[in-house]
């Protein structure tokens, strides 16, 4: 029997090898950092009871039984660690279920320190690997860390280890690895004010892996990346890290330098918009040196900001038409038109034009409660559509109608609407005023004319 158990570990461990040299062009060709090599060191001699060891251990870790697993593992892992890459895989979950035994502070933490021990040990036999290489295993070691490790609220040790995996990872890094990494540098900021700038590299750092994975559809992580990605920005955003100030001190100079850089002048302007500083002349410049290189979305609206900010209207309307051309999704092509809408409105007093954005802002987002209160205060502030005073005052009617619409679609500016139904309602015409305006008699229907055209019900 024990012969047979020799053979069968035997042609296991053969079987690996050959699937790792078959993997091995392949997984380092998708690597974008390799780590640096690891030196693997000789391991101890393989005996038979080695062999015996690792077939017991990792046929109970298979079922789950790791009461039965755990005295085999350590006397492999003890004995011959260098062996078999089994001894670490199958030695997480045994190592683990050991930790959830621990009956005392003392035993757990023995027991933890055997689990990290056992990251460096499997870095020291098996660094070189090929699909799970050095950085790979320190990127778990960090996530078992941040799990496992007590009294320990900053996780700094795991910081270190999770940024070795990234670098060394590229777009193969486990996503968990990106997201812990970011959740520990978010920590460690609020911990101490002075390590806002390493955060903000942190954020650009897994900015950029998580863009690489996402726009590699071949890739497994692919989908989950464009679901962390939002993620990881809303956080940041948050975290109130990076204000303008900070943020143009840091990239002044690297727009200046970045100017026929695509790819830095995009990183830049995203990060500046996540963290809504697009007021910023850094933005603006980096804006319009991407627009130059490729029109898109981000710099349309970014040159549109700059031209709003100069008082160059019609300039700022061009490039926020452009912006809603580019624009992916109907939420940010609402708010572009809608954006034009409040121009023509504010800047140039121009109703029927800020109607007809206002209008098609709710093409692209129906719900756009803003967009029907822009509206109704246009009406409300059109009173000289009719030179009759009595009649004047029907523009109040369809305007309040507006009003109505917005908090039936969007429950968020209720309140606005509602103060504005208030104050509007007030100015409705009355009995006598309608005494001699049979048309406008209670429930029967009305067109408010001139630029307006809207029918109402009289009240």
């Amino acid at each position: 029997m024990v012969l047979s158990l020799v053979l069968f570990t035997n042609c296991f461990a053969q079987k690996e090898s050959k699937k790792d040299k078959k993997d091995k062009k392949t997984e380092m060709a998708k690597t974008v950092a390799p780590p640096t090599p690891q030196v693997a060191e000789e391991a101890p001699v393989t005996t038979e009871e080695c062999l015996v060891n690792i077939s017991l251990f990792n046929e109970s870790a298979k079922n789950k039984q790791y009461a039965d697993a755990l005295a085999p593992w350590n006397a492999a892992y003890t004995a011959c660690p260098g062996a078999n890459k089994v001894i670490y895989s199958r030695g997480r979950e045994i190592v683990q279920w050991e930790l959830q035994q621990s009956k005392d502070d003392a035993s757990y933490q023995k027991t933890f320190n055997k689990l990290m021990a056992m990251y460096d040990s499997r870095v020291k036999y098996f660094g070189n690997d090929p699909r799970y290489p050095s950085a790979w295993i320190l990127g778990i070691k960090g996530l078992d860390y941040i799990q496992f490790a007590k009294s320990d609220e900053l996780k700094k040790p795991a910081y270190a280890w999770l940024e070795q995996s990234i670098d060394g990872m590229g777009e193969n890094v486990e996503l968990d690895v990106l997201r812990q990494f970011m959740v520990v540098s978010n920590g460690l900021f609020k911990a101490d004010a002075t390590h806002a700038e390493k955060y903000i590299k942190d954020f650009i750092k897994v900015d950029v892996v998580l863009e690489t994975i996402s726009a590699n559809t071949t890739l497994k992580s692919n989908a989950g990346a464009q679901q962390l990605k939002p993620a990881l920005e809303q956080l940041f955003a948050q975290s109130g890290a990076a204000d303008c100030n900070t943020l143009d001190n840091l990239y002044k100079d690297k727009v200046s330098e970045s100017l026929t850089d695509k790819e830095a002048l995009s990183n830049i302007i995203g990060l500046y918009k996540n963290v809504k500083c697009v007021e910023s002349e850094v933005f603006f410049e980096a804006a319009v040196a991407l627009h130059k290189i490729e029109p898109t979305e981000s710099s349309a609206a970014g040159c549109a900001a700059m031209s709003y900010k100069k008082a160059e209207f019609s300039n700022a309307i061009k490039f926020y038409e452009e912006a809603t051309k580019l624009a992916a999704s109907n939420e940010d092509k609402a708010d572009y038109q809608f954006t034009i809408a409040q121009i023509y409105y504010k800047e140039l007093d121009n109703f029927v034009r800020a109607r007809e954005f206002a209008r098609n802002s709710l093409e692209f987002k129906p719900n756009n409660g803003k967009a029907y209160l822009l509206i109704g205060s246009m009406y409300a502030k059109s009173r000289s559509v009719f030179d009759d005073p009595v009649l004047a005052k029907t523009v109040y009617w369809v305007a309040v109608d507006k009003f109505q619409k917005a908090k039936q679609v969007d429950p968020s500016v209720a309140e606005d609407a509602n103060s504005l139904i208030r104050t509007y309602s007030a100015y409705f015409p009355s009995k006598d005023d309608i005494f001699f305006q049979p048309q406008l008699k209670a429930g029967s229907s009305f067109t408010v004319g001139g630029w307006i055209g809207e029918n109402t019900t009289c009240r």
